[in-house]
């Protein structure tokens, strides 16, 4: 983990320091960048000028979060513990062991069945439990 303030951030980003780090960092198993401030106090800055600084933390983030996120999500896919903690096996399953069924799915049955139902939008609850039910859940 690379922790910086904010003036740090930004003296090692104009410099170009930032990449270096960050280049370093991405052959890490997990890493990250903090940067102790507010996202907002970049545009307080006086010395430097603030468009600057955003562009530069946005391409680095563009250019780099790919490379910390991948390895995050391969390993809480495959670690155990991670899949215990979030409290599912596989997140497109819901708890019942059922894929969940597609909106317009439901809501072709719902007509069909002479349930009222929007065009659009999140089905009523009561339209997703009459769904289950029909199916025997």
């Amino acid at each position: 983990m690379e922790r910086k303030s904010l003036a740090d951030a930004v003296s090692s980003l104009t410099s170009g320091r930032l990449r270096y780090a960050v280049t370093e960092l991405s052959t890490l198993p997990r890493a990250g960048v903090v940067v102790e401030d507010r996202y907002s106090r970049v545009f307080t800055l006086e010395r430097v000028h603030p468009a600057q600084v955003a562009d530069g933390l946005a391409e680095l983030q563009v250019r780099w979060t790919y490379r910390f996120l991948a390895p995050a999500f391969a390993w809480a896919e495959t670690e155990p513990l991670a899949t215990a903690r979030i409290g599912l096996d596989d997140p497109l399953v819901t708890p019942g062991g059922r894929p969940e069924p597609a909106t317009a799915e439901v809501r072709a049955w719902a007509l069909s069945q002479g349930l009222p139902v929007a065009d659009r939008g999140r089905l009523r609850p009561e339209v997703l439990r009459a769904w289950h039910e029909a199916r025997g859940g």
